[in-house]
């Protein structure tokens, strides 16, 4: 039985999460000696992206009824194309996070998320995982069928080119059976970064004084090709939108560097950004716990430091 993988898209695209998810998949299948097999709903896009990580099949299922994300829907549909499947790999995007307890359920498997590294062995399947937060590391081994979440941003995507074949998928789900109504759909502007799937990401708290100094947070971030984030405080007081959030109650991001500024360096803000890479501090407490978090860190006024910090990587870039 292949490794499955659920690919997931967005407008019939597949996103960076579920190359990724591909990528992890295929340092299971190279340690037991398998194959990978990636499901996906409605996609466009060609196949040869999954081919180029690490699918040598792949699934392609287009039915009407998938088209508005119902979890349970989707882990019918997964369960029906992998049937009697033995391990099956999704990314841990909110859509995914949502189908896969679903999906373990059905196919009567066991559940690791927030998985980061490759299995050490696979039978036991043997893995580390994120757990309280991120501020514990747990080791998990287990026997038979498993569900497994990868964080995002944290296994990376792997060129692992195969040669692939593409079939299509039919599944038995149907409206009546959604238990997830969509009464709108509002589109997010397609010239913004997904805070999950951003490689840098440049945050900003209270420390801006006010949403009207955000210009330099995301001159900073065009510079970079970064997304912008905020902490929590920020998002409650209107400054910027809920969707910027990021923390424990907030968005989990893992980007490959995170630069923080103005921001105390909370636990609960921590608990969202401790995946990164590495983590950039500008702030003018050196007392502020986030520089112990920190792998560079500024003491400064950040309306003394961010601007010249844009003129440098400006010249750095040949930006004018």
């Amino acid at each position: 039985m292949p490794i499955f993988v659920f690919a997931e898209t967005h407008d019939g695209h597949y996103k960076k999460a579920a190359l990724e998810a591909v990528s992890y998949a295929k340092s299971i299948a190279d340690l037991a000696g398998n194959t990978v097999t990636a499901v996906a709903f409605n996609a466009t896009e060609s196949s040869d992206k999954l081919y180029a990580h690490g699918a040598q099949k792949v699934v392609k299922v287009d039915n009407d009824t998938l088209k508005n994300f119902d979890p349970s829907l989707y882990a019918k549909a997964l369960a029906e194309v992998a049937n009697g499947a033995d391990t099956f790999v999704l990314a841990s995007t909110n859509d995914s996070s949502s189908v896969a307890p679903i999906l373990a359920l059905k196919l009567n498997a066991s559940l690791v998320t927030n998985v980061e590294k490759a299995p050490t062995s696979v039978t036991p399947f043997t893995v580390q995982r994120k757990a309280f937060s991120g501020k514990g590391i747990e080791t998990v081994a287990v026997e038979g069928a498993k569900v497994i979440t990868v964080l995002q941003n944290s296994f990376g995507v792997k060129d692992n080119a195969v040669s692939g074949t593409e079939e299509t998928g039919n599944v038995t789900v149907n409206a009546a059976d959604a238990k997830i109504t969509i009464e709108s759909v509002e589109q997010a502007s397609s010239e913004k970064i997904d805070l999950y799937e951003a490689e840098t990401v440049v945050s900003a708290g209270r420390g801006l004084k006010g949403p009207e100094n955000w210009g330099m947070i995301e001159e900073l971030a065009n510079i970079l090709g970064a997304a912008t984030a905020s902490s929590k405080p920020v998002a409650d007081i209107g400054w910027r939108p809920h969707s910027e959030h990021v923390g424990q109650t907030g968005k989990a991001i893992a980007p490959n560097l995170y630069i923080a500024i103005g921001i105390s360096g909370a636990i609960q803000h921590l608990a969202g950004v401790n995946g990164s890479k590495t983590i950039v501090v500008i702030n003018n407490d050196p007392e502020a716990p986030f520089f112990k978090a920190a792998d560079y860190g500024i003491v400064g006024d950040a309306f003394e430091v961010v601007p010249k910090l844009i003129e440098e990587v400006k010249k750095l870039k040949g930006v004018n």
